[in-house]
């Protein structure tokens, strides 16, 4: 299970630019004028993991396989998208279709790279795009509501549940806060989720600063940085086009462009980091002479439903599950030493995964 996120913000922020860059290709144009992505492009990209090379190593797998997300580069938004601007519309229906916004915002000054509300204010921008959502899901709201009078006049009870949740979520949005700020409960989340409002979505803001701010980021990815905190949100500070320029270069020559420009790891490293703990996602995996290979699931997920992400069959057959936590797989160079020292574990259903672990499933077909 990987997850979608899609790529959102005004025209001319760079949101095509990273896109090319996290999907090391060009599929997306990027050029300067609003609207240049029509059709949102999709790209599906391993997420790197040093921990997988160092199982597929230790255990002579022949083939390494990450485990994979997928980004969806949304057309630019305007103000005015609510109502029908521009690509409003299209826009609006995209973004229902991602579990998480990484909302691009421009903060580098280029006198070359028009702006188009005429000035350099990602705070204003990030406004600009929430606000429009805000509407949106009002009136979709509005209309929901209306349609569920009647089913509950005639005693539906996701119906009135329904209704209950909406309520709750356009007192919310009608006090200037989204969605994603009501509290819910966990029974209630599965009907929540199938609400699909714009606002409930997380929100990663995703700096996009000039090269020589990549390290360290500038006055305007300060100011993000201090609206996010006040959101309980998170941020990361990237150059995208230094993104895209690694995405061209091997392994090799990537190190060292990183290491000349005081960089440790490259944008598409943290920005996937951010956008698991956004979704709340981990990773365990699998070991064997054939692959070595990567599954993502939520935390808290039992050990059942983490085999049911290989196989369904693995989740309905489910036995057990024999585990070794990665930092012992390593210390112990393998299943067979940790075998020797005791930290092979035998678990049941009631087992939650942990970030790391190395598991084979036992089932009944």
């Amino acid at each position: 299970m990987g997850f979608k996120m899609g790529i959102v913000g005004l025209p001319n922020v760079g949101k095509s630019t990273l896109f090319n860059a996290l999907t090391r290709t060009a599929a997306a144009q990027a050029a300067n004028f609003p609207f240049c992505t029509i059709e949102p492009n999709v790209g599906d990209v391993a997420v790197p993991d040093a921990r997988l090379a160092k199982l597929a190593e230790i255990g002579k797998s022949r083939e390494v396989i990450p485990t994979r997300m997928t980004f969806v580069d949304i057309a630019g938004l305007v103000r005015g998208a609510s109502k029908g601007e521009g690509l409003g519309n299209q826009f609006l229906a995209n973004i229902r279709e991602v579990d998480a916004i990484a909302h691009v915002l421009r903060c580098f000054e280029d006198d070359d790279v028009t702006h188009v509300e005429g000035k350099i204010d990602p705070v204003a921008d990030a406004e600009t795009i929430e606000t429009e959502l805000m509407i949106a899901d009002m009136d979709s709201i509005e209309k929901r509501l209306a349609n569920l009078s009647r089913k509950i006049r005639g005693g539906e009870k996701d119906a009135v549940e329904q209704d209950r949740l909406l309520r709750r979520a356009l007192e919310a949005l009608e006090a200037g806060k989204p969605a994603r700020t009501v509290e819910v409960a966990e029974d209630e989340k599965k009907q929540w989720r199938m609400l699909q409002l714009l606002t409930s979505k997380p929100v990663l803001y995703v700096c996009n600063v000039e090269e020589s701010a990549s390290a360290t980021g500038n006055e305007l990815s300060a100011r993000v940085a201090e609206m996010a905190a006040g959101q309980g949100a998170a941020h990361v500070v990237i150059s995208a086009q230094i993104e895209e320029e690694i995405s061209q270069l091997d392994a090799e020559e990537a190190e060292m462009f990183l290491s000349e420009m005081g960089l440790e790891e490259p944008g598409l490293d943290r920005l996937i980091r951010a956008g698991y703990a956004l979704l709340g996602l981990q990773t365990y995996f699998t070991v064997g002479p054939k692959e070595a290979r990567a599954w993502t699931i939520p935390q808290g997920t039992l050990a059942p439903q983490a085999a049911g992400v290989i196989h369904g069959d693995f989740e309905r057959g489910f036995i057990r599950a024999e585990t070794v936590a990665y930092d012992d797989y390593v210390a112990c160079n393998g299943e067979a030493g940790a075998k020797e020292a005791g930290k092979f574990r035998v678990e049941g259903k009631t087992y939650e995964v942990k970030d790391g672990d190395v598991l084979h499933f036992l089932f009944n077909a």
